[in-house]
């Protein structure tokens, strides 16, 4: 999973990641672990993540199915049924 909540930080005032934790109801850790792609947050916390920036889920967050990609790959190569 990657995410945009640093580029939505930075278009929001430059909230900081404190702000964004106290808005959220997480640590600050929380939101850095988040940022460098350590930690998938919770639905819950995505959503309120989103909703402070005022964003749909799918704009701060996205989903990057890597096994159905290799078998995408591996497909396309013939090299698997």
């Amino acid at each position: 999973m990657t995410n945009r909540i640093r580029n939505l930080r930075f278009e929001h005032a430059e909230m900081t990641q404190a702000e964004l934790a106290e808005r959220v109801g997480v640590t600050r850790q929380t939101v850095i672990a988040i940022e460098k792609g350590r930690y998938s947050p919770s639905l819950e916390t995505a959503f309120r993540i989103a909703r402070v920036f005022a964003v749909p889920l799918e704009q701060a967050f996205q989903y990057t199915d890597e096994q159905h990609t290799d078998e995408q790959h591996t497909n396309e190569e013939g090299t698997a049924p």
